[in-house]
């Protein structure tokens, strides 16, 4: 029986609205086994040693009939038992007296009390204390003894029985009552002791659900190792930060994870040792690891913490630019004042008529400084309002030609340098003043590297790879992007360029992730890469 089966089988009600488990009723089926493997032996006895042995010296055919008797009786109980009517009770009541009557006609035959099967009842007694709990087992015992006094008396009425039996038949009604009584006590600590590990049951499962919640929701990686470096649990948060695992059983640390494998062997050899950050090739990500030992020391195993480092330096970054924003928006509405001043009066100082060439040189400088200054509080303003995203639906298509036209027109350039390419038609859910940020952002950094040429900048919208996604391309035909720059892409104030504030790409990911896109660097066989993944309407 399985363990499914067999929990639906305790599980079960039966007759009277009382519940009766199967293990009482397997209990049942076990004694009954042992029923009628003594029935059949006396049977067997008798028939094949009855001359040389006590057993029906009195009354053998009394003797056999009563074997016979009660290897049949003994046979319906498998059925009864098996149909499991009728109830529990009735069924452990009937047999228990059935072998107390089989017994004591037994007895009978082979000459009373001094035949010794007398004590064939302390088994049956004690089996049905334990089988019943504890419940009845004095009754058993009491219907026993007067069983076997009456029996003793019939003797000694009718059959010349001797009187001194009775001290016998005494001692085997006391031995009839302590068996009752130790049973009686054993099936009161079985039960209790089931109880007990029934309740223990219920809080280690809860336990178990609990702290199996409490991984599935830690934002730190979790992964339990024992001694021989075998792992036997991990959390998915684990999984996110150091790779997929292989569905294997006995997986090795070593063969998940190598470097992990060798800082637990190195923290094995000395806990106080210090460990630097290490990144993980999988999922790029930067991770901590912390050790703590379980179990035994002989046989000890580990939990080891994997604290994803990206997030703490997103979240101390996050911090650290939203009192910088504060800080940079106030300073930046007290220079706009001053700045569209000196800006007005140098375009006033141009218009003049007998200026002088050399100090027209000057007031040009001194605007184009003047503009490349309120450009850069423009970006300063714009880093507190990604979270202000008014988004419509409108067609992607239309809107990437109508501001390739624009661009082309604003930045001087021939319309042939930006190839437009509408791989699938579809609609967006944006902001379309942020799209055309954005935009303008990557494409003015592709125009400032790319060649100039014929479909130099190339701006291309594909079917993603996710389901309901579409990915927006700008790829130029430059350089491309140093690897050891490539990382710093979307900090704030990075840039290369003496002229840039370093805040464009920073905020086009910001805006993205406040309409439900994503940015990212792609890399590509030449020039570079910068895709938008955006869900389609």
């Amino acid at each position: 029986m399985t363990e499914a089966a067999r929990r639906d089988d305790d599980a079960a009600v039966f007759g009277g609205g009382l519940p009766y488990p199967g293990s009482y009723w397997r209990s049942l089926f076990y004694f009954n086994i042992y029923r009628i493997a003594v029935a059949f032996l006396l049977l067997l006895a008798t028939v094949l040693l009855g001359k040389s042995l006590l057993l029906g010296s009195w009354n053998q055919s009394l003797f056999i009939t009563v074997s016979v008797t009660y290897v049949l009786f003994a046979a319906v109980a498998f059925a009864t038992i098996a149909a499991r009517k009728p109830d529990f009770p009735v069924q452990l009541v009937v047999q228990v007296c059935a072998d107390i009557l089989f017994i004591v006609l037994l007895l009978h035959a082979s000459g009373g009390i001094s035949s010794g099967l007398g004590l064939l009842l302390l088994a049956n007694l004690a089996a049905a204390g334990i089988i019943s709990r504890g419940r009845l087992t004095l009754f058993f015992a009491a219907l026993a003894s007067v069983a076997v006094l009456l029996e003793h008396t019939y003797e000694v009425l009718f059959f010349y029985g001797s009187y001194t039996l009775y001290v016998q038949a005494g001692l085997l009604s006391i031995g009839y009552f302590a068996t009752a009584w130790l049973a009686h006590a054993l099936a009161k600590r079985a039960v209790a002791s089931e109880q007990l590990a029934a309740q223990r049951e219920v809080d280690l499962a809860s336990m178990a659900q609990v702290s199996q919640l409490v991984m599935q929701d830690m934002q730190d990686g979790v992964i339990v190792v024992d001694f021989q470096g075998v792992v036997r649990q991990m959390n998915p948060r684990a999984e996110d930060l150091l790779g997929p695992a292989p569905r294997q059983r006995d997986l090795l640390l070593k063969d998940y994870n190598p470097g992990l494998a060798a800082r637990l062997a190195r923290w094995r050899e000395n806990p106080e040792a210090g460990f630097d950050p290490m990144r993980t090739i999988i999922t790029q990500k930067v991770t901590a690891a912390r050790f703590v030992p379980v179990g035994s020391q002989d046989h000890q195993g580990v939990v080891i913490f994997i604290e994803d480092l990206t997030r703490i330096q997103m979240q101390a970054q996050q911090m650290k630019l939203v009192s910088l924003g504060r800080l940079t928006a106030n300073i930046a509405h007290e220079i706009r004042n001053p700045l569209s001043a000196i800006n007005h009066a140098t375009e006033l100082l141009q218009e003049e008529v007998d200026l002088v060439e050399s100090h027209g040189r000057l007031l040009e400088i001194i605007h184009d400084n003047a503009q490349r200054l309120d450009r850069m509080v423009q970006d300063v303003l714009r880093l507190n309002r990604r979270d202000r995203a008014v988004r419509e639906t409108f067609p992607l298509g239309d809107f990437l030609s109508n501001f390739a036209a624009q661009f082309c027109q604003i930045e001087k350039v021939a319309e042939s340098v930006i190839r437009v390419t509408i791989g699938v038609q579809s609609a967006v859910n944006f902001d379309r003043s942020h799209l055309n940020q954005i935009m303008w952002n990557l494409c003015r950094n592709a125009l400032r590297y790319c060649q100039r040429k014929s479909g130099s900048v190339s701006v291309s919208v594909v079917a993603g790879a996710a389901p309901g996604t579409i990915e927006l391309s700008v790829v130029d035909d430059g350089p491309g992007v140093a690897e050891s720059l490539r990382a710093h892409l979307f900090e704030p104030f990075f840039t290369t360029a003496s002229s840039g504030t370093g805040l464009g790409l920073y905020i086009a990911r910001e805006v993205c992730e406040a309409n439900g896109a994503s940015l990212s660097f792609v890399e590509s066989p030449s020039g570079a890469q910068f895709t938008v993944v955006m869900r389609s309407v």
